[in-house]
């Protein structure tokens, strides 16, 4: 089974562990391994002596990468604790993708698609995986890649599906069992379930396929 993972972006090169500098170009591959896919990041040098090598003769076959493309690295700015705790569209896609419900597949095509429109998400092609499409996604910030399967979406299923993105938003995922966190609660206490009221977020339509958010 393909594990749906991010694939963050690297901060050094995959050869020659140099560390990439801010603005520097490089190259971004994808290949296919038994239990998902793995990313590598290679600068410009040592992408250019790999091609060299793998055209020689004799050299030992290499697997070939499903998908390459030219990215540029951004030194990622320091992190900020964020006060705004519902999720964004952003936020709430990397979490169904953690997650890996098939029953959301249509949420996080949905996301893709719309944060693609928002110029938060680029579109680096995609590859066939059987009959299904499995579309490449890069953020343009942090460089990390994400996966999203084409669910193949019907006209009369689009309803549906807005409802669930909209749902999500506003009330984020339901916890897994067993996923509450105990850690320092004592046996004898009783646990009680956290009653905050949830922030309500608008949400309206863009079109019949994507659900657009204030931002």
């Amino acid at each position: 089974m393909i594990d749906w993972n991010i694939q963050t972006r690297s901060h050094s090169c995959q050869i020659c562990h140099r560390h990439f500098v801010d603005k520097e170009a490089f190259r971004t591959t994808l290949f296919e391994q038994r239990h998902g896919y793995e990313r590598k990041d290679f600068c410009e040098e040592c992408w250019t002596r790999h091609c060299a090598l793998e055209q020689e003769k004799g050299q030992v076959e290499q697997p070939k990468a499903l998908s390459q493309w030219q990215s540029v690295y951004v030194v990622p700015p320091a992190s900020a604790p964020d006060p705004i705790l519902k999720d964004t569209a952003e936020s709430l896609l990397h979490k169904l993708i953690e997650r890996n419900d098939s029953k959301h597949a249509g949420a996080r095509f949905i996301l893709a698609v719309m944060l693609e429109r928002k110029r938060q998400l680029k579109n680096k092609g995609h590859i066939m995986e059987g009959s299904v499409r499995v579309l490449i996604y890069e953020h343009p910030k942090t460089g990390d890649v994400l996966m999203i399967k084409d669910p193949g979406l019907k006209i009369n299923q689009l309803e549906e599906v807005q409802r669930d993105v909209l749902n999500l938003l506003e009330h984020g995922l339901e916890p897994i069992q067993g996923e509450i966190a105990t850690a320092g609660v004592l046996p004898e206490q009783e646990i009680v379930a956290d009653q905050a009221p949830k922030s309500a977020g608008g949400a309206g339509m863009e079109d019949q396929a994507v659900v657009e958010t204030k931002g």
